[in-house]
């Protein structure tokens, strides 16, 4: 089912299948800024990546020596969620542990997404909770696909996305099939700005995991509407599109990533992995803000 909250300055909608937003409007213009899902591009919107993020070695990883498997991202952007709550300014949604999901997953849990509106801003805020006897390991990252260009008479050359601190990074170099190497490539050099074109992301995802910022804003040259996400302290930040070509760019704040392309170890040995321990609860968020 799809619910609507709004202020007077945005509207979203978010969906109890996957928990996911599945739209951002700004009022003053009518401005959609979230991808519409459009299949021909990508199915989603701004799915929930849980309990991995990217792919494990041939879908499948270790728990205590017994065999689980998972599709890409996890289990939460196709399952079906229940509407946990909702107020004036927010609304949530909770997925919980299930028979099904213990045979690919193997413990108890709740994760609860919460969608939370202030004047031109969205926060949004992800809960995970241990409801097992032992502890849980999962890594949990966002995926949403913002509009770029944002206005149909531009084109993706217009755009350019820009830190708010300069920075001198590398990035990942993944494989062909989207898994990591131990390579990294140097791709900023004491600057804030990635120029948008269709060959930034010829080699798939860019993912950084050393920066200084902690916000990018999808950036036009020709007109002021303009959108930020504030990633906090994810400690990895992926930006995809597909590398055929698409109009939108997705911001991803990631607690953890893919297999390295050699790893086949104990899911607790995966970087990035987060081990919460029993009646605990692990809490991350970011905030996306629209100007226009």
């Amino acid at each position: 089912m799809i619910y609507s909250l709004e202020n007077s300055k945005i509207k979203i909608t978010a969906s109890t299948h996957g928990g996911e937003l599945h739209s951002i409007t700004g009022k003053d213009t009518g401005t959609e800024y979230l991808w519409d899902g459009n299949p021909t591009y990508w199915k989603y919107h701004a799915p929930i990546l849980f309990p991995i993020i990217g792919k494990v070695t041939d879908l499948k990883y270790k728990v205590d020596g017994k065999i689980y498997e998972l599709p890409q991202h996890g289990l939460a952007r196709t399952s079906e969620f229940n509407l946990l709550s909702q107020t004036e300014d927010s609304i949530s949604f909770e997925l919980k542990y299930s028979d099904d999901s213990l045979m690919v997953y193997p413990f108890k849990f709740s994760l609860i997404s919460t969608y939370k509106l202030s004047d031109n801003s969205l926060t949004v805020n992800y809960q995970v909770r241990n409801l097992d006897t032992t502890d849980i390991l999962f890594s949990i990252g966002a995926h949403p696909a913002f509009m770029c260009p944002i206005n149909q008479n531009e084109s993706l050359d217009d755009y350019y996305l820009q830190f708010n601190e300069k920075e001198t990074s590398s990035i990942f170099v993944p494989t062909k099939e989207v898994f990591l190497t131990h390579e990294k490539n140097e791709y900023l050099n004491n600057s804030a700005e990635i120029k948008l074109s269709k060959d930034t992301f010829k080699n798939d995802v860019l993912i950084f995991d050393n920066l200084k910022s902690n916000k990018i804003t999808i950036k036009s040259r020709n007109c002021t509407k303009s959108l930020s996400v504030e990633f906090g302290d994810f400690p990895y930040l992926g930006i995809w599109a597909p590398p055929t070509g698409a109009p939108f760019i997705c911001i991803e704040p990631w607690f953890g990533h893919a297999d390295y392309e050699d790893f086949h170890g104990e899911f607790k040995d995966k970087e990035g992995v987060i081990s919460l321990p029993t009646n605990k609860e692990f809490n991350c968020s970011y905030t996306i803000t629209i100007t226009e």
